[in-house]
């Protein structure tokens, strides 16, 4: 297992996994054209986890200078509860701690809250505005 930085060769495997996971209701937010834009930006980390060259699950989120946050994290379903989450939530840490973030947050649905929690995470209450 490794985790290193996305490519854009992973575009069609990183869709994949999002719709397995039923994480892609947004293709203007989680598709090709909002990745290659991830990929581009500064602020954002978007790595991916590969076992034997097989993208099997992906992670990003941004720091501004203050805030990191963790946007997405999905597991192909067959590589499941095997640390894949796990490894790309640490590394994805470890590079918001290199450019001096104090803290990292996470989004995050109810069904996965007990991950989070098991990785070191804590539930804080949080407001989200919908579609203006």
């Amino acid at each position: 297992m490794s985790v290193r930085d996305f490519e854009l060769a992973d575009i069609d495997d990183a869709v994949e996994i999002l719709k397995l996971n039923n994480q892609y209701g947004f293709p203007a937010v989680d598709g090709p054209e909002a990745m290659k834009r991830v990929k581009t930006c500064g602020f954002s980390i978007f790595l991916v986890c590969e076992i034997k060259g097989e993208v099997v699950g992906v992670v990003r989120g941004n720091y501004d200078g203050s805030r990191a946050m963790i946007h997405q994290l999905s597991v192909h379903p067959k590589y499941q509860r095997r640390g894949i989450g796990t490894a790309l939530v640490k590394e994805i840490v470890k590079k918001f701690q290199k450019r001096g973030a104090p803290s990292v947050s996470a989004t995050v649905i109810d069904e996965s809250l007990e991950f989070w929690q098991k990785i070191g995470f804590r539930k804080t209450n949080v407001f989200l505005a919908g579609n203006w």
